[in-house]
């Protein structure tokens, strides 16, 4: 009976609660800081309290807030303005691409996966963008039209397909654009990310698959033109089995990881963007 009470009383006090981790007070900060962005209690453009009235809201000392504000202005949450002045930003849609695209090349997803999502999700934008395009739109598409074809006249191939590369994934993203689907969007930023140094080097290749591009680009403003989501679609996706055909023509490989073409790859908001505006 004896023993029975002490194998029970060694079963009580066996411990059953892991110690608690205890993150550094900066991150349990920013944490807060961001619950309240992401619900929307602090809106997009809303002016944070200076560093001083956050260190005494939060009870801790600016330093800490220091640290947990410049968390925030690396996730894209909040951002300077005039000086040091903090606000409530919404994040880009390349701030997190550059991090998912290499999360892509970890995998070692290949050109072929990356392909069939993009002829999967493109000629879906293109079908949203007829039928909400509006003509801030079609101003940006023109003028990206009108930039594609002068690289044609670029006797520097190596510099005209660089050019080049960087324009139909800006042309790409201006339908996405015009979708007005926020999900979409963001989705199809890291294969679009991965898919200018492919570009680059088909155009290197293959230098008249550069006129090729230009008259998919034509045949698709057409059809947005003409608010046709059935139209647009489908020469969305006749450009992106046009693209893998010269692909193969080239000799590159589909079905290699993404890593093997990816040496000049854009890696920041900055580089993907230079041609954006």
């Amino acid at each position: 009976m004896a023993k029975q009470i002490l194998d029970s009383a060694d079963l009580y006090m066996a411990p059953i609660f892991k110690t608690l981790r205890r993150d550094p007070a900066y991150k349990a900060v920013s944490g807060v800081m961001e619950q309240h962005i992401l619900s929307g209690r602090l809106k997009t453009g809303t002016a944070l309290p200076t560093e001083l009235d956050l260190a005494a809201q939060f009870g801790v000392n600016r330093s800490t807030i220091r640290e947990a504000i410049r968390q925030l202005e690396q996730e894209g949450l909040v951002e300077r303005r005039g000086g040091k002045k903090m606000f409530v930003a919404l994040p880009g849609l390349f701030d997190l691409a550059p991090r998912a695209a290499r999360s892509l090349i970890m995998h070692q997803v290949t050109f072929q996966e990356l392909w069939e999502v993009a002829s999967v999700v493109e000629p879906a934008a293109a079908r949203f963008a007829a039928q909400r395009i509006d003509e801030s739109d079609f101003v940006q598409l023109e003028a990206n039209l009108a930039a594609c074809r002068a690289t044609l006249e670029n006797t520097d191939l190596v510099m005209a397909a660089q050019i080049h590369s960087g324009l139909d994934v800006e042309f790409h993203a201006l339908v996405a654009r015009a979708s007005r689907n926020r999900s979409l969007m963001l989705a199809r930023e890291p294969f679009s990310l991965l898919y200018r140094p492919a570009l680059t080097l088909l155009q290197k290749a293959l230098p008249k698959s550069a006129l090729r591009n230009v008259q998919a680009h034509e045949q698709i403003l057409n059809a947005l033109k003409a608010r046709d989501p059935d139209r647009s679609g489908s020469w969305m996706h006749k450009h992106l089995v046009d693209f893998r055909a010269g692909f193969l023509k080239a000799g590159l490989p589909m079905d290699a990881p993404v890593e093997a073409l990816t040496d000049h790859m854009p890696t920041t908001a900055n580089d993907l963007t230079e041609n954006f505006s």
